[in-house]
């Protein structure tokens, strides 16, 4: 009987009230976010990079004949200017080949005198007809064009052993200061290569000097000539010292894929000196404005890496690249508007679409 009674109960609730009623939809949830303008800007960054500092000019002099040094008249330090002699060299062979040019020299000399005196006696006297035969004075003129050839192929040879005779005189190319010495008097001596493997001695101009740094190419961008940079020495601890870009490659080296930079120094005092290491630090601004965010507006996951846009209301995801990174600032590039407005706090949660309202 209470069954009966509960089911008509039910029949009875279910013709009064109708179905039950379906769930309502209700519309998504806003986030609420916190947004900046999107801005353009310069960025600047420092990088260092390892250089070294080099003589201005440096060259190792050899003989240019073989030869024996005879004296030196410089040593390791000695301070030397342009056109000093710093050693003679002695060359028997040299010597006598010079002997001998000259000799021949003065030979062809006495022999174009005698055949040019010859012909112009032979000419005056052929002024009287039948004095001198055509043939004999076409013959004395020939000697003479001859006997003058001659003399000038001697002293053409002799000027050759003369130029050698200077070799053996060793001078300065530039004003420096001698960094090594190789031999000494009696020491045999040649041109590189050629039965010599050591120099005479090294000259090195050190009062002013190069530093040289190597850039890698994504950086030579930011570089240009007359730029600052400065740089320290391991040696002199505390100190730092300022140079200015003088030269640049203007070409990236094939394997090690940098560009060469240099910048000249004051080496007067002797404070800095050829072949110490430095340490380089220069400032990189871009050259052109560049959209510049806080580095938490740029998020990422494994689809890309994106900024957070906020347009009408909703989330729309905009994907970026980075660039330079200092100071919790960042470069973006993207398909961005100046006076765009992103998530502050960007994150891959807030999904595309989402709709959003900005807190004030």
């Amino acid at each position: 009987m209470n069954k009966l009674y509960f089911l008509a109960s039910l029949l009875l609730l279910y013709a009064c009230g109708g179905a039950p009623a379906a769930p309502a939809i209700t519309a998504p949830d806003t986030v609420a976010v916190h947004v900046i303008p999107i801005q353009k800007g310069q960025l600047t960054t420092t990088m260092t990079l390892p250089g070294q500092l080099l003589p201005y000019q440096s060259v190792d002099l050899y003989a240019k004949v073989n030869s024996f040094v005879k004296a030196v008249f410089v040593d390791v330090g000695s301070k030397v200017h342009q056109g000093q002699l710093l050693a003679t060299l002695e060359a028997p062979e040299l010597e006598a080949a010079t002997d001998e040019s000259a000799a021949l020299l003065h030979t062809q000399e006495a022999l174009y005198r005698a055949s040019k005196a010859t012909y112009e006696r032979l000419y005056a006297t052929s002024k009287i007809p039948g004095t001198i035969s055509p043939n004999e004075l076409d013959v004395a003129k020939a000697k003479m064009g001859s006997d003058s050839a001659n003399l000038a192929a001697a002293r053409s040879r002799y000027q050759g052993s003369a130029d050698l005779q200077q070799y053996l005189s060793v001078r300065a190319p530039f004003d420096g200061v001698i960094s090594a010495l190789g031999m000494y008097p009696g020491a045999y001596a040649g041109p590189a290569g050629k039965g010599s493997t050591l120099p005479l001695m090294t000259l090195q101009e050190q009062a002013r000097l190069r530093l040289v740094i190597a850039v890698p190419e994504a950086a030579t961008v930011y570089f240009h000539e007359n730029d600052t940079v400065h740089f320290t020495v391991q040696t002199l601890p505390g100190r730092s010292f300022a140079a200015t870009v003088a030269r640049m490659a203007g070409s990236l080296d094939p394997q090690l894929r940098t560009e060469q930079l240099q910048m000249d120094v004051s080496g007067n005092d002797k404070t800095l000196l050829p072949g110490m290491f430095a340490q380089v630090t220069i400032d990189m601004t871009n050259g052109h404005p560049r959209f510049i965010v806080p580095t938490s507006a740029v998020t990422g996951n494994s689809e890309g890496t994106f900024v957070i846009r906020v347009s009408d209301g909703l989330a729309s995801w905009v994907d970026v690249q980075k660039g330079r990174e200092a100071s919790g600032r960042i470069e973006i590039y993207g398909d961005l508007r100046e006076g765009d407005r992103i998530v502050a706090g960007a994150t891959d949660e807030l999904k595309n679409g989402t709709p959003v309202r900005v807190q004030p």
